[in-house]
């Protein structure tokens, strides 16, 4: 049985504030700044390497709209099918809840594609910088569903255990959400040195992308097997759901790291250039 005397109680309530009858939450508020983050982001990436700032307003729909849709089919196609299958309605009813990291992962990919296609930009170098933004935004949302009491871990007897008293628990559990964001959060400062500091983004296009596949689903992956069963199903299953979704995107960050890395450095062009100079996307010898 978990030490109950050294662990944290926790009842936060989950909403922040209410305007008339309308409720504004913690959780939506970790959505809100994850894409403001990612604004910013891609705003200075832009300035740094020469792009019009005209092309942002493109990305962040296309990135915006793809994740959202995509946590939310995601959430539906693979852990209530048989509720939104015979309910098909209420899939778009999202104040009710049900995001899944997977599906915007899926959905952000096939947004930046079509980004990618219709501003002629080489689809690796949207998927190298938005990783930084996903780094970030991933710990923002875990601490989003620290705040419903949601997504934690099972029984333990550390002392920094969280008593979950809001949703009906008595005895300290993992706080997952904390690990996973702090996870993300390590992610995200070794994304940054080595888009600013080893200029990874365009020396070797594709690293950026593999790391940060990596990073966030191999910590998911292992952070699933102290994390508790989010739907009765997975109880029957050698691994979770959220593992098994994990690991196509763990092999594909290997495979492109490893493309990346047998290609010879280069640099994409960049239009402007740092100082004003046209950067040669010629390899180097």
């Amino acid at each position: 049985m978990g030490n109950s005397f050294l662990a944290v109680v926790w009842n936060m309530d989950p909403v922040l504030f209410h305007i008339g009858s309308f409720e504004i939450r913690y959780y939506g508020l970790t959505w809100a700044l994850a894409f403001g983050i990612g604004m910013m982001l891609f705003i200075n990436f832009f300035k740094r390497e020469g792009y019009s700032e005209k092309m942002f307003d493109s990305i962040f729909w296309f990135g915006t709209l793809s994740t959202i849709i995509g946590a939310r089919l995601g959430h539906c196609l693979f852990y209530e099918w048989g509720y939104y299958s015979a309910h098909p309605v209420e899939i778009l009813n999202i104040r009710q809840g049900g995001l899944a990291s997977h599906g915007a992962a899926i959905g952000l990919l096939i947004g930046l594609w079509l980004f990618s296609r219709k501003n002629h930009m080489p689809y690796i170098w949207s998927l190298d910088r938005i990783m930084i933004a996903v780094a970030i935004g991933g710990a923002g949302i875990r601490l989003g569903n620290l705040m419903n009491s949601e997504i934690y871990g099972v029984e333990t007897d550390l002392p920094w255990g969280f008593i979950f008293t809001r949703v009906g628990e008595t005895v300290p559990k993992h706080p997952t959400q904390i690990y996973e964001a702090l996870c993300y959060l390590v992610l995200f400062f070794i994304l940054l040195w080595l888009y600013y500091r080893k200029d990874m983004g365009r020396r070797r296009p594709g690293v950026l992308f593999g790391v940060g596949l990596i990073g966030i689903f191999l910590s998911r992956f292992f952070i699933e097997y102290i994390k508790n069963p989010q739907e009765e199903f997975e109880q029957h299953m050698a691994l979770m759901m959220g593992q098994w979704l994990s690991i196509p995107f763990i092999v594909l960050g290997v495979v492109v790291i490893v493309l990346a890395c047998r290609r010879s450095p280069l640099f994409l062009y960049m239009p402007g250039g740092k100082n004003g100079k046209s950067v040669s996307n010629k390899r180097k010898r």
